[in-house]
């Protein structure tokens, strides 16, 4: 009798395919040209947008689960699999991270005189609307509800979406929880800086805690690293011009580059 649970590999067992799965279908078939006549580089430009939007949610994903790891770690199981588990989803964070960056080399294959072709058709849309990334500033740590009120061409979902990330605990809060569950001080951002001095001059005991803070410090790098990256791009391709959803550019991207997920983190460095 043949196992009912039986799986058949392969074309033969009929059952899904490399392109059902994927949904190739529809996904190739999201990227649909503004221009006319077509814009030789639009596709390009599109495709690379969507990747970003794709890895996002990626990084979503696993943000939220290191996250959810560091709050649900018990003091007795502070240096166990669940801080293990975080510590490895912070790893696959940073190397997609890097992508991130290394992304706006394919981007920079356009010249601008081939971008102007069809950049007038993007008006209004602009990348400060992409609601993902500001999800991802707001759970790794650097909230902003002011962007949630600037910005009137939110859905309801994408609203609700960020007002969640808002009351949500960040990535820190869980990060400060874990100080606490080693009866660490974090009663004030004083106290939990000097608690943060004694993880890093007690490496034998709290150095699994060290490495989850080098692994956050890493991760607002990479991501600062990025938005060095991207205004430098957005120069190269428009110089000073204003950004088709109307803010100043460059100028707004490079008021940007100071953003910081964990100030207490870099302050440290001073009081080692």
């Amino acid at each position: 009798m043949e196992d009912e649970n039986f799986v058949s590999f392969g074309e033969e067992g009929a059952l899904l395919t490399y392109g059902s799965y994927l949904r190739l279908p529809q996904l190739l078939d999201a990227q649909h040209l503004e221009s006319d006549p077509p814009a030789h580089d639009e596709l390009l430009f599109i495709t690379i947008h969507q990747v970003y939007e794709l890895w996002f949610q990626q990084l979503l994903h696993e943000v939220e689960a290191v996250r959810d790891a560091l709050l649900s770690t018990p003091d007795h199981l502070a240096g166990g699999d669940r801080l293990w588990w975080a510590r490895h989803l912070m790893n696959r964070v940073h190397v997609i991270e890097r992508v991130l960056v290394q992304q706006i080399d394919v981007l920079e294959t356009m010249t601008p005189q081939d971008f102007l072709e069809f950049r007038q058709r993007l008006a209004p849309a602009s990348g400060f609307q992409s609601v993902q990334f500001r999800e991802l500033e707001f759970i790794s740590g650097a909230k902003d509800a002011g962007y949630v009120h600037r910005f009137k061409g939110l859905t309801d979902t994408e609203r609700q979406s960020l007002q969640r990330r808002l009351e949500e605990p960040s990535l820190w809060d869980a990060f400060v929880g874990l100080l606490a569950a080693r009866e660490l001080d974090t009663s004030s951002d004083e106290a939990t800086t000097a608690s943060l001095r004694q993880v890093a001059h007690d490496r034998a005991t709290h150095g699994d805690v060290w490495a989850m803070a080098e692994a956050l410090i890493l991760h607002d790098e990479l991501a600062a690293a990025w938005r060095a990256r991207h205004v430098v791009m957005v120069e190269r391709m428009i110089g000073s011009k204003t950004g088709t959803g109307g803010s100043t550019g460059s100028t707004y991207l490079r008021s940007r580059l100071q953003l910081k997920y964990y100030p207490l983190l870099w302050d440290l460095r001073s009081v080692l």
